[in-house]
């Protein structure tokens, strides 16, 4: 069975305020803490796990740590894809993150957004390759799920993950072409790296790419998950994504043709919607209602969740969620009582850390 891991970034808030908290180098003695670009967030990452509910256990208790790490200095961590009020990012102190802001400017200071990556256990770059050729077209509908940023500066931008329109701001992210090999694959992140705008290959930021770091697939499409379960079930339907396009390649099934420019659509409209209107049917590239895309998603790879013993759970998870709303539509309620950022923040504090 695949191994799946999950990473997820969040925010920190300073419990007096309510405000995004730059605290996070006080925090870097935590092991299961990891620093990134802007001190007002950090990231924390499972082991690589088989069963979903090891998965969800050690994720509970790495937020659990986190909140525990922040709470000693004076914060609280949310799982939310954006800093819902206002804020003025400050960035971490070290080398790469300091040429990262004088190479992008803006679009680096910027930069406060919380994402969920999924890494799932693959045998070489080559079997890598034949699964992001395969799994593109599914990737808007995981944005759809995970969509938990609809606010940015204290203002509701109208749409469910405005952290994926704020990201594709970056050289080097979104939907990539068919690559067809690996070494296709190297070629283009050489050639990206070689036209000197991207720092490194650690800005190749695609939408899915090869793990730099571990033998896995790296879906990295998805908002930070509100709730533990929804993160269980992006890395549920991720596995269950590999496991079919590689049982697709093996069989000599070529991946679908595609256009990057139609799957930059479907992601918009993922982006904008979320679950509350229609996305593009990663089938026929036509609107649906959102219910009926996940649905798509489920029955393709309904045999791998079957032979994972995922299907069932996976059902359960999918439900839950289209009935209660992902995190957008959570912060959203929050926000209608009274007009205030700060119970958005407040709720997501509390559902971070919820068991």
């Amino acid at each position: 069975m695949r191994t799946v891991g999950v990473e997820e970034e969040l925010l920190l808030v300073d419990t007096g305020s309510g405000e995004p908290a730059a605290v996070a180098p006080r925090l870097s003695g935590a092991t299961e803490l990891e620093l990134e670009l802007q001190r007002e967030q950090i990231e924390i990452g499972s082991s690589p796990v088989k069963g979903l509910a090891e998965l969800r256990t050690e994720l509970r208790a790495l937020r659990r740590s986190a909140a525990q790490q922040a709470a000693s200095v004076g914060a609280a961590v949310a799982a939310v894809g954006t800093a819902p009020g206002p804020v003025e990012a400050t960035t971490t102190d070290k080398a790469r993150y300091h040429r990262m802001i004088e190479r992008f400017a803006v679009i680096a200071e910027d930069q406060l957004t919380c994402g969920c990556h999924v890494h799932v256990e693959v045998e070489d770059d080559e079997e890598g390759v034949a699964v992001l050729d395969r799994i593109r077209i599914w990737l808007p509908v995981l944005l759809a799920l995970s969509a938990n940023s609809p606010f940015w500066q204290g203002t509701d931008t109208r749409y469910a993950s405005f952290r994926n329109q704020a990201w594709n701001r970056w050289p080097g992210a979104g939907p990539t072409d068919i690559f067809g090999t690996a070494g296709s694959y190297h070629a283009a992140v050489q050639a990206l790296t070689s036209s000197e705008t991207l720092l490194d290959d650690g800005m190749i930021y695609f939408d899915a790419r090869l793990s730099g770091s571990y033998p896995t697939v790296e879906v990295r499409i998805a908002d930070v998950c509100l709730h533990v379960d929804d993160a269980v079930l992006l890395a549920a339907l991720s596995r269950g994504l590999v496991e079919t396009a590689v049982h697709e390649w093996r069989a000599n099934l070529s991946p679908p043709e595609v256009r990057t420019e139609l799957l930059q659509v479907a992601t918009w409209r993922a982006s904008r919607s979320g679950l509350s209107a229609d996305l593009l049917s990663p089938l026929t590239l036509r609107p649906v209602p959102a219910p009926v895309a996940v649905g798509e998603l489920v029955e393709h790879i309904a045999r791998a969740l079957d032979g994972l013993g995922d299907l069932t759970e996976v059902h359960e998870l999918v439900t839950a969620l289209l009935a209660r709303g992902n995190g957008a539509a959570a912060q959203r309620a929050a926000y209608s009582r009274r007009g205030r950022v700060e119970d958005v923040l407040s709720d997501a504090v509390d559902a971070t850390i919820a068991t």
